[in-house]
């Protein structure tokens, strides 16, 4: 289905008619290419850009390159003056070759683009750990990869393609829309996706082999949250963007989750006793009765939880899982050693013999069945 975008501005006073702005159109990609460089927000605000005209194995150059907080790298391709089908099919070609990229790959291209753009951080390593807040050696570099297309339009025949790889290919490919529009010699640019990048889509193609999973879930709990308080009151969390609080609805009341701090290490595994709800709204028992977490909390305790959501920014909000403790730590005595799983999506559902591994190491440590 054809993705038509408008802008309008609203009236000012009463009988007023809204006014749809004018479409001025891309006439030159590059100048996209060259804002995405500036601020790669303009396309995810939680990717890193790691290379530009990056060169192929095969004399092809790739637009550019980025990861995320996961590892996960993304080929970002223009349509430029390709026909809709042929960029699909370029940058399914490219991803053939980024298959094939180990870490030290990945961290030369960094380098590489650092140099010659003049980037504030020379080095992947200082570069991940400035965006996301952990160290690049916390997750595995290029277990999956992603294609994104981003073009004015695509014919019919392409976003057909583009759904039949997401559905059955188990190829994570999207496509980006970004139009341009003049007001009074202002310029505006608008973006959508073809398909929500929050939804749940197939895995990439992963380069490690999978094993069922095992029932147990992951939780990352950010080492800027009071993790004392968590253990008090029971509860994990994650929130400030889609990013991070969507994942704590995967947990249902009766799932085990065991519950790691970055940086730090493994420090507790709980049973979920209820469903995600906002944190202004989650309730505890105190020895007055039923409290709302936020009433009992300081500022300088808990900021986020004291953090205002303007309406229609819900997705910015803390949210918070209820849990009971089967068994947790103070960070001083956290378990943490070479070859345990660490993933920095705020819950998820391991597929790595890594994950297998990790559960019957904190098992034998903290005498759990």
């Amino acid at each position: 289905m054809a993705i038509e975008q408008g802008i309008w501005k609203l009236a000012g006073t009463t009988g007023e008619l809204p006014q749809k702005l004018r479409p001025t159109g891309l006439a030159d990609e590059g100048l996209l290419e060259e804002q995405i460089m500036q601020d790669v927000s303009i396309l995810n605000r939680d990717w890193l850009l790691i290379g530009r005209q990056v060169r192929t194995g095969f004399d092809k150059l790739i637009d550019l390159l980025a990861i995320d907080a996961n590892g996960t790298v993304i080929v970002i391709e223009l349509k430029r003056d390709k026909t809709p089908r042929d960029v699909v099919a370029q940058a399914i070609d490219y991803a053939s070759w980024i298959v094939t990229l180990a870490d030290y790959q990945l961290i030369e291209i960094y380098q590489a683009f650092a140099e010659r753009h003049q980037r504030p951080h020379a080095s992947l390593e200082e570069a991940f750990e400035a965006k996301f807040g952990i160290p690049l050696d916390s997750v595995t570099l290029n277990e999956n990869h992603q294609l994104v297309v981003v073009a004015t339009q695509l014919d019919a025949s392409s976003e057909r393609i583009i759904n039949y790889l997401n559905a059955h290919a188990q190829l994570s490919i999207n496509a980006m829309f970004f139009s341009a529009f003049e007001d009074q010699g202002n310029h505006y640019l608008s973006r959508a996706w073809m398909i929500d990048p929050d939804e749940p889509t197939q895995p990439a193609v992963r380069k490690t082999r999978k094993s069922p999973w095992n029932g147990e879930f992951y939780a990352s709990f950010g080492d800027d949250r009071p993790w004392e308080l968590a253990r008090r009151y029971g509860f994990i969390a994650g929130g400030g963007a889609a990013w991070y609080s969507k994942t704590l609805a995967m947990l249902s009341e009766g799932d085990r989750v065991w519950v790691n701090i970055p940086k730090t290490g493994y420090v507790g595994v709980a049973e979920v006793m209820g469903e995600r709800c906002r944190a202004d709204q989650f309730m505890v028992e105190t020895e007055q009765g039923p409290s709302r977490l936020q009433e009992i909390v300081t500022l300088n305790e808990y900021p986020h939880i004291h953090r205002s959501v303007a309406e229609g920014e819900e997705e910015t909000a803390e949210y918070l899982v209820p849990v009971r403790w089967v068994t947790s730590f103070p960070t001083s005595q956290a378990f943490s050693e070479v070859g345990l799983f660490g993933n920095q999506n705020t819950v998820c559902k391991p597929t790595t013999p890594k994950w297998e591994h990790t559960v019957t190491r904190l098992k034998q440590a903290w005498g759990i069945n």
